[in-house]
């Protein structure tokens, strides 16, 4: 669908095409790629966002299949709203939009208590069982999501293209670091593809208000498939970092690491392997250094994740900051080399994963 509008695309054009009118809009400032904007109209409440140009538009049969299959399935999810004419998107002046229904609840960007590890891990579970038996080929399935090596390469190749940046020589030392890091990790064994969220941070996450149990989860622009200990390892990334992605006082924390464990063991022991169970710890190590290269590459080309101009003074800085604060985790989690495993082992015999 498309159509020719002003340069300056309103909300309130977009939402005509919904039939949504008279509308209350409140931008929203989550995620780190697509604007988005909560809609408070007669018709009920919505989320709008106009989706960042990575994304192509067949994302959205994608997410069309998945939600649908995982309300069969009995698991509460965002759905696409039609437009007027019936598409799951509108296109206008280049840009695509979309809008979601409106789930009750919230959201957080660290964790804090043990309880939302356990209740993130149990929801990221049951997700991945409701997509056990789903036989699906996705029409946007992004290639290279972790490919440690190519994010690896691209950070070399930014040092060499970016060496009159301002900043370069900032950046030049924890590049590095990253770099020799980076060339120590053992790589992990061949595993098979799973169906997977592909960006299993605590924030996207939806919580219950009064119980503050796990409702759904949220953001699909990056469902596709991938080994599972990668999925794993990026959900323990996040969730086990109580400071957060913006903080370079990072660190790792087992009692997160423990909860988490146990909210997902609690609902996978019937279809996760031991060999994808036992690559959890090394696949959270090498997303760690993996999306520090990344920050890492972004503090130089500024070109690619949102940043933060309130805390920030500039589109460098934070994503340095966050560069650290991935690197500074992972060297918690090294340093608690028998902690974390001493933890997995026990909760592999109470969960009957061996």
């Amino acid at each position: 669908m498309t159509g020719t509008v002003p340069e300056q695309i309103k909300p309130e054009t977009v939402l005509r095409l919904y039939g949504i009118t008279q509308a209350a809009i409140t931008p929203l400032e989550i995620g780190l790629i697509n604007r988005t904007w909560q809609v408070v109209c007669q018709q009920g409440n919505y989320i709008l966002q106009q989706v960042n140009p990575m994304f192509g538009p067949d994302i959205h049969q994608d997410i069309e299949s998945i939600t649908s299959w995982l309300s069969t399935r009995g698991m509460i999810t965002p759905r696409l709203l039609h437009t007027l004419d019936q598409h799951l998107y509108c296109e206008l002046d280049g840009r695509i939009w979309r809008v979601f229904d409106y789930i009750e609840g919230y959201t957080v960007n660290s964790v804090s208590t043990p309880h939302t590890a356990f209740e993130a891990g149990k929801l990221l579970a049951s997700f991945h069982r409701a997509l056990f038996d789903l036989d699906y080929s996705f029409h946007n399935q992004r290639s290279g999501v972790h490919d440690t090596n190519r994010h690896l390469q691209i950070l070399r190749s930014t040092l060499q293209n970016q060496q009159h940046h301002p900043r370069y020589r900032i950046i030049l030392p924890l590049a590095t670091e990253i770099l020799d890091t980076a060339s120590r990790l053992a790589p992990l064994p061949e595993l098979n593809l799973r169906k997977v969220h592909g960006d299993p941070k605590i924030n996207n996450f939806l919580f219950d208000t009064n119980t503050n149990q796990g409702v759904c989860m949220l953001d699909f622009d990056t469902l596709g498939n991938m080994a599972l200990p990668l999925e794993l390892g990026d959900a323990m990334r996040s969730w086990c970092n109580p400071a957060g992605e913006n903080s370079e006082q990072a660190s790792f924390s087992t009692e997160y690491f423990t909860a988490g464990l146990q909210g997902y063991a609690s609902v996978a022991a019937d279809f996760i392997s031991k060999t994808e169970w036992n690559s959890i710890i090394p696949a959270t190590e090498l997303i760690y250094i993996e999306l520090a290269a990344r920050f890492c590459a972004d503090a130089l080309n500024e070109n690619y994740f949102s940043w933060d101009n309130r805390r920030f003074e500039s589109h460098s800085e934070h994503s340095r900051i966050r560069a650290l604060s991935q690197l500074n985790a992972y060297k918690s989690l090294v340093a608690q080399y028998g902690d974390t495993r001493r933890i997995q082992s026990q909760v592999t015999s109470d969960s009957g994963l061996e």
